[in-house]
């Protein structure tokens, strides 16, 4: 994209691309991420504002842009959370990215718990005072402060699972051929 005569630099890409999930995690990395899923990772400020005022003058919408330098870790350090009957696991801690992205998959998922159902997940909520949102792997959500949040998500809708049948579909092809 050219703002006159320069063109956008810093831009690393949306957050659905930096991170990768395999399919068992996908439902609950993606409700986790929510619509922060399609924010997009910017080496820094100076690149964030750039494209702002790109995204302003062209009228072309809106967008949340991560700067690198700017996002800091959050994570969860608690003790026995990784004893408690049905924890997976961190949700930051069960995606993968390279490791300039820390700061990005941190902030977005490491104060959030995974678990395997909706009743494990109230317990380790409860236990932990409504502290964390805890995500279970359906995509039924405890919020941190006790609400919750669930239902029937609509089937592989999101664009992380569309990714993750995408590379299942190319490994097929290859087998196949």
């Amino acid at each position: 994209a050219l703002i006159g005569e320069k063109s956008l630099s810093g831009i690393w890409g949306p957050v659905s691309k930096i991170l990768g999930v395999s399919g068992e995690y996908v439902t609950a990395i993606e409700t986790a991420l929510g619509s922060a899923v399609s924010n997009i990772v910017v080496e820094d400020e100076q690149s964030a504002k750039d494209a702002i005022r790109f995204l302003k003058r062209t009228n072309a919408g809106r967008a949340t842009f991560l700067p690198l330098t700017s996002i800091s870790s959050r994570t969860i350090n608690e003790q026995g959370l990784d004893t408690m009957q049905g924890f997976i696991g961190i949700a930051s801690e069960l995606v993968t990215f390279d490791k300039k992205y820390t700061c990005i998959a941190e902030n977005l998922l490491g104060r959030t718990v995974v678990a395997d159902n909706i009743d494990n997940a109230s317990n380790i909520a409860k236990k932990y005072s409504y502290k964390y949102r805890i995500v279970s792997l359906d995509g039924q959500i405890i919020n941190s402060g006790g609400s919750y949040t669930g239902g029937s998500a609509s089937a592989k809708t999101g664009i992380m699972s569309r990714s993750a049948d995408i590379s299942q579909l190319d490994e097929a092809i290859s087998k196949t051929k």
